[in-house]
């Protein structure tokens, strides 16, 4: 990219801004389907490296919650240095954990490796979302957005079939490592094609040059006393009731980091958290929406495995594809639903919530009343009635919450939203599996084991309807304020 006299990047033309758009879709899509698939991997997992349930937890959880700490200060450098190179470190990072992940000859190895795959994930998403709001403006942005929302579906619900194939491909032994090395010839091409086509260059401002490294660090023991405890959660009576005293360091942390922020920032330095975003009536009600559906959908998925995997007795490969009308219908709709973000993109976040749960609710019926054998044809078409929903939710969401950002702010925005999806991953992931989980240990003895699955199925999707329904009323009041402040100023 050529600069002007004055050292601002030139624009770029349209054939470069997609190019470099591809490859950032492309690494966002990989990294989403790389949290969906290893879940098909857990019961080969435990069979290869004798993995128990705390263990099994950490290797999904972990990810999780390695990758929220590094989403706002990698975000934040980002903003201030260059998206580009941390875009670069946060792939190499990725790719080279992987390698280690593939080659874990026991659970402790994969489990710290895990952990710095999702730091590293971390690092690179925050910079897709940046560059996003710095390449595309206007109808344009919505456009870019409404693709990467179909990106993240396509990689969140492909997850599951790759996952499965994957699996059924290599046998217990083999099959998990496979899921690891997938990840090693596109992250290497990715890293190619990033060094080559995404723009170096991007616009700054001098109050923006500084990096808060205490506010990082507040931030960073707030966000890891918050996810901890549901880290820890398996549903096993094992689980040790301690590890929830650890929300009261978390009572500690925020109030403090909020504090140091607000004292940073009279200072005239540039805080790492941006008080004023949070009064962007978008941007705010987006992280509420966000949160509470990412916390009901990636776990809800788990639960469709484990339930498809355990209950029924299908192999992985079956499991997964009981995810693809879902993944076929909700790349579809979310592709359709791009080109009218900009027209109606709160109305489309309602009407998918709904249509999703609508889906889920088809989908416990059908577990409840039909025959075992009838049931993984029935919850197939169910979850594609909730992919027709959600094709309607990602994108619109994630275009009406950065709608009024700076692009200054961008990365530091996207990544306290991507902290946010994390922290509800781990929310979700803890409260939905321990439920399916400790029913089962509770019945197993008491009802043959079919129904143990069953009731252990029915109460954990009770959890997921109320993170849905949160989702859902986030996203009522966010649609019911923006028609206010719509009437307001057309009223001036």
């Amino acid at each position: 990219m050529t600069t002007s006299s004055a050292g601002e990047p030139q624009p770029i033309s349209e054939r470069q801004k997609w190019q470099a758009f591809a490859v950032c879709i492309a690494v966002a899509a990989f990294t989403i389907i790389d949290i969906s698939k290893v879940n098909l991997g857990m019961p080969s997992i435990e069979k290869s490296l004798g993995a128990g349930p705390s263990q099994l937890q950490l290797i999904v959880a972990g990810y999780a919650l390695a990758y929220g700490l590094g989403l706002a200060p990698s975000g934040r450098l980002g903003d201030i240095h260059s998206r580009k190179v941390m875009f670069l470190i946060g792939l190499a990072g990725f790719t080279a954990a992987s390698v280690v992940c593939a080659l874990a000859p026991n659970i402790t190895v994969l489990l710290i490796a895990r952990i710095a795959q999702g730091l590293a994930a971390g690092v690179q998403m925050p910079q897709v979302l940046g560059l996003i709001q710095q390449l595309f403006q206007g109808e344009a942005r919505s456009r870019a957005f409404g693709i990467f929302g179909g990106a993240v579906g396509l990689g969140t619900a492909t997850g599951p079939v790759i996952g499965g194939a994957l699996v059924f491909l290599g046998g217990d032994d083999f099959g998990w490592r496979l899921l690891f090395w997938f990840n090693v010839p596109l992250g290497i091409l990715a890293m190619f094609l990033a060094w080559k086509l995404v723009p170096t260059r991007q616009k700054r401002e001098r109050k923006h040059l500084n990096l808060d490294l205490f506010g990082v660090t507040l931030l960073g023991f707030t966000v890891l006393t918050v996810m901890l405890p549901f880290v820890l959660t398996t549903g096993q009576p094992t689980d040790d009731p301690r590890r929830w005293l650890l929300l009261v360091a978390t009572a500690i942390f925020l109030p403090a980091f909020l504090l140091w922020e607000r004292s940073y920032e009279r200072r005239g330095k540039t805080p790492l958290l941006q008080f004023a975003l949070f009064n962007l009536h978008s941007y705010r009600n987006g992280l509420l929406v966000v949160s509470a559906y990412y916390a009901a959908l990636p776990s809800a998925f788990l639960l469709v495995a484990l339930f498809m995997q355990q209950g029924l007795g299908l192999n992985p490969l079956i499991a997964g594809l009981a995810t693809l009308p879902y993944t076929i219908i909700q790349t579809a709709t979310a592709f359709f639903g791009g080109r009218f973000i900009h027209l109606h993109g709160r109305r489309m976040i309602v009407t998918g919530i709904s249509v999703v749960i609508f889906g889920f609710i088809l989908n416990l019926i059908f577990a409840l009343t039909l025959p075992p054998e009838l049931q993984p044809w029935f919850i197939t078409g169910a979850m594609a009635i909730s992919g027709a929903g959600s094709g309607f939710v990602v994108s619109p969401n994630q275009a009406s919450t950065l709608q009024d950002v700076p692009v200054s702010q961008a990365g530091v925005a996207g990544s306290l939203s991507q902290v946010g999806q994390r922290i509800g991953n781990s929310i979700g992931f803890a409260t939905v599996i321990s439920m399916f989980y400790s029913t089962i240990y509770r019945e197993t003895g008491t009802v043959d084991e079919f129904a143990t699955y069953v009731d252990g199925y029915r109460n954990a999707l009770y959890v997921v309807f109320g993170l849905f329904g949160l989702a859902l009323i986030a996203a009522i009041i966010d649609l019911g304020g923006h028609r206010r402040r719509k009437k307001l100023a057309l009223a001036e």
